[in-house]
């Protein structure tokens, strides 16, 4: 039995040091032709749900999602060598997507809030890109709502790879909304505390597998593991 093993990015797998709301502040001035005064609001949304919010709490009628997906791109590439000189890989991030990718049945690719330009950049940052397919994932781009998410990257990994259609899906993220992504779209969740929400925080979200960090790789794949042996 296959997996389909879905990783969120910022807090996650990376440390952005504040260079995602630098890219959804420059994109804002440059589709909104003024510079923001409030700070995007990001917490698990996705691209098109936070630029929608700074639009609405700037009293700016939007452009049409064509130039600000443009603007997007270009605040992210800018920013490209900045992010890998502030940012960095979190803790065992770089051996569990290893770990995985290597792993017989499983599918390792990206749900995040990012668009897909920006997921890469990311991710390039660190040389995290190479151990993804990152083609099959899902983006920010693809829906503002993040449960919606998991169904476009399951029909993307399910193609791509020619996998069975009850193929299992588990999502791998930081927040509240990864864990309610998760539920309401029934794949399983490994909720990990290295962002701004607490184990607490994401066991009371649903979550009932819950990791500090990556750090210990065997546990994770153990758990992963199990998930497969669950429906053989």
């Amino acid at each position: 039995m296959p997996l389909i093993v879905l990783w969120d990015i910022d807090h996650t797998l990376i440390e952005n040091s504040g260079v995602s709301k630098e890219i959804y502040a420059s994109a804002f001035a440059a589709a909104a032709g003024r510079a923001a005064v409030r700070p995007a609001r990001t917490e698990g949304r996705t691209d098109r749900l936070i630029l929608a919010e700074m639009f609405r709490d700037h009293g700016v009628q939007p452009p049409g999602w064509d130039q600000i997906l443009r603007a997007l791109e270009t605040a992210g590439a800018v920013r490209e060598a900045d992010l890998a000189r502030r940012g960095r890989a979190l803790p065992g991030a770089r051996e569990a997507l290893a770990a995985v990718g290597a792993e017989p049945g499983m599918v390792s690719s990206v749900l995040t809030g990012n668009i897909f330009a920006n997921a890469r950049v990311k991710l390039r940052a660190f040389g995290l890109d190479v151990l993804l397919d990152m083609e099959c994932g899902a983006y920010g781009a693809d829906s503002m709502d993040r449960a919606a998410l998991v169904q476009v990257a399951r029909d993307r990994v399910r193609a791509a790879h020619d996998l069975p259609s009850d193929t299992p899906v588990v999502l791998i993220g930081d927040t509240p909304r990864d864990v309610q992504a998760a539920l309401e779209s029934h794949a399983h969740v490994v909720a990990v505390a290295s962002g701004i929400h607490s184990s607490e925080e994401l066991r009371e979200a649903g979550a009932t597998t819950v990791l500090p960090d990556l750090t210990d790789v065997p546990a994770l794949m153990s758990h992963l593991r199990s998930l497969v042996r669950a429906l053989i």
